[in-house]
């Protein structure tokens, strides 16, 4: 099982898009939650829509520049895995975007609802 964690909005400050290799300052709530998770020896993905590009080498670029910004601006480690594709075993989503639906009923029970 592993935890899912969004770069732009919840690991770092967003305020707009700003290239494919900014990312904003640490937001260090978020990054204590991760450094305790990583302590408690659960694993945790970064989980990002940079990667939506198709090219191998754009993406290599956002890894690396990912992992840098985990290592120097937020003292993570730097092999997380980066991607940008759920499996069976993800066990949860946190995301500035995400919105909590209780299973099988379509009932929202958390996030902000955009219609």
């Amino acid at each position: 099982m592993w935890i899912g964690v969004d770069i732009d909005g919840t690991l770092a400050h967003y305020d707009g898009w700003r290239g494919d290799t900014h990312i904003g300052e640490p937001i260090w709530p978020m990054v204590s939650r991760v450094k305790r998770w990583l302590g408690a020896g659960k694993v945790v993905k970064i989980f990002t829509a940079r990667l939506d590009q198709n090219t191998p080498e754009y993406r290599d670029i956002v890894v690396a520049r990912i992992r840098e910004w985990l290592i120097t601006s937020a003292g993570l480690p730097a092999d997380l895995e980066v991607t940008n594709t759920k499996d069976r075993h993800m066990a949860q989503l946190w995301d500035d975007r995400a919105v909590a639906v209780e299973a099988n009923t379509g009932h929202v029970l958390g996030g902000v609802v955009r219609e």
